[in-house]
């Protein structure tokens, strides 16, 4: 049995479009493969905290002496996010574009995530992923159109983002589902969505 990470982090609820397409595709995938488990993280609805100095301590530097009551919440924390990444075969994340990033939800998993001699350490060689193995979908939504011209690439800090520190950690197996134009009216956003179920399918269909 394997076991699928769900992340959601639009904080906009039923009319998330990420939201629709991560439910979507892990519908699918668990169609497809029945005896799977999901363990789901709503990101918006629970977010990790921006990061304080006071935090900094645990999340970077990892402190372990004379914490606070916080640090020590925080620390069970990253503990726990660290060990559903390594314990997931697939992670799929719900990843709404927002002034051409990802959500500040988003962003605090991930910086919890990324924890020295944990999920990558630092070698002769330069660092290395140690999340190894494993598969990540990214619902990728945005209201305009970005992946068709030069331009729009260039103003891409949220795909290419979530690639760079997920490789980062030693996932590199990163599939993305796009529903781009979303904002571009009924016709544009029923063009976007039937995209992603090309995509969703392809994924499914391996």
């Amino acid at each position: 049995m394997a076991t699928i990470l769900h992340v959601d982090s639009s904080p906009l609820g039923e009319q998330s479009v990420s939201r629709l397409l991560t439910r979507d595709i892990v519908a699918a995938w668990t169609a497809a493969h029945p005896q799977d488990k999901v363990v789901y993280r709503d990101v918006a609805a629970a977010p990790p905290d921006h990061l304080t100095a006071e935090l900094m301590a645990v999340v970077k530097f990892q402190a372990t002496d004379d914490l606070t009551e916080r640090q020590k919440a925080e620390q069970t924390l990253v503990a726990t996010l660290v060990d559903e990444i390594f314990a997931a075969d697939t992670i799929v994340i719900g990843a709404p574009m927002y002034n051409f990033s990802i959500p500040t939800q988003l962003k605090a998993w991930l910086d919890r995530l990324c924890q020295a001699g944990k999920t990558f350490r630092y070698t002769a060689n330069g660092p290395e992923g140690l999340v190894k193995g494993k598969t990540v979908v990214v619902a990728s939504t945005r209201g305009g159109v970005y992946s068709t011209s030069e331009i729009g690439q260039s103003l891409d800090h949220q795909e290419s983002y979530l690639k760079t520190v997920l490789g980062f950690i030693g996932i590199t197996d990163v599939k993305i589902v796009r529903a781009e134009g979303v904002s571009m009216g009924p016709e544009g956003k029923a063009k976007a969505l039937a995209s992603a179920a090309q995509d969703i399918a392809a994924i499914i269909k391996g």
